[in-house]
């Protein structure tokens, strides 16, 4: 079984930041050799793919958050990390950290962390 629980939401202003962390609890699945990643879905929109980073630590971003977010992990933890820096409003979604043991596997969702910028 694995469950994945999302924090570090919150409401904030437009250029301030947020920190959101992610600890993936596990039976059975390597956490470090499993790749991860965020996404988010606001209200009304599709879900889009934010960020990725692999068992190699490589990584990539979506453009709208290239320069502001960055993907880390702590496998001593089994935790994923989302720094988000100069938050705008249009950033505001719920977010959703993910695991996927294999490249052509399941992938695991969390139950995702609400982020509201507002001015």
């Amino acid at each position: 079984q694995v469950q994945l629980v999302e924090s570090g939401g919150g409401l904030v202003q437009p250029g301030e930041s947020l920190r959101l962390a992610c600890v993936t609890l596990s039976s059975g699945i390597s956490f470090t050799d499993s790749a991860v990643a965020w996404y988010r879905q606001a209200p009304g929109k599709q879900r889009e793919l934010v960020a990725t980073l692999t068992s190699d630590f490589i990584t990539t971003y979506a453009d709208f958050v290239k320069g502001r977010f960055t993907i880390s992990r702590d496998n001593t933890k089994n935790m994923v990390f989302l720094q988000m820096i100069d938050l705008k409003p249009e950033d505001s979604a719920v977010y959703y950290c993910t695991i996927k043991p294999t490249p052509l596997g399941f992938e695991y969702w969390g139950q995702g962390t609400q982020v509201t910028v507002f001015s």
